[in-house]
């Protein structure tokens, strides 16, 4: 576990998603939204193309967390905003996935309750496409 204190950085780790990745989660998870899985469905509601699951962007963001302090049991809260679709190119495109960025910051520690506050951040393409994240963990 790494020791926390403000300004600890969770390194930057790099999530590549393929389309294969999007058919096992909904698979698994039993989200089978057309969105995730169809271009054509996608690109009938105004999506540039198949768009990741929102919650496999946050379940492996919340993995690099739990990963940095030490263990998912760590973890007290998790929240995000959702601001931007993570685009997943087809099989056969070059690049054949979407890279995100995943990386934090110990902004803040509250010693009376055991807790530190991490902001996060992920990046696909530039652009930000959680706001607001941010995870209390427990520092005990």
């Amino acid at each position: 576990m790494t020791t926390l204190v403000v300004g600890a950085e969770i390194p930057a780790q790099v999530v590549h998603f393929t389309r294969e990745d999007l058919r096992a989660y909904a698979n698994a998870s039993g989200d089978h939204n057309p969105i995730h899985l169809d271009d054509a469905v996608a690109a009938a509601v105004g999506l540039p193309g198949v768009i990741a699951h929102g919650m496999l962007t946050m379940g492996h963001t919340a993995r690099v967390i739990s990963d940095f302090v030490g263990g998912v049991e760590k973890v007290q809260s998790f929240s995000v905003r959702f601001t931007r679709p993570v685009v997943v190119p087809p099989q056969d495109a070059q690049p054949n996935s979407a890279e995100l960025t995943i990386s934090g910051v110990v902004t803040a520690i509250d010693e009376s309750t055991a807790m530190a506050t991490i902001a996060i951040n992920v990046i696909f393409n530039g652009q930000t496409v959680l706001a607001r994240a941010e995870a209390r963990v427990s520092i005990s």
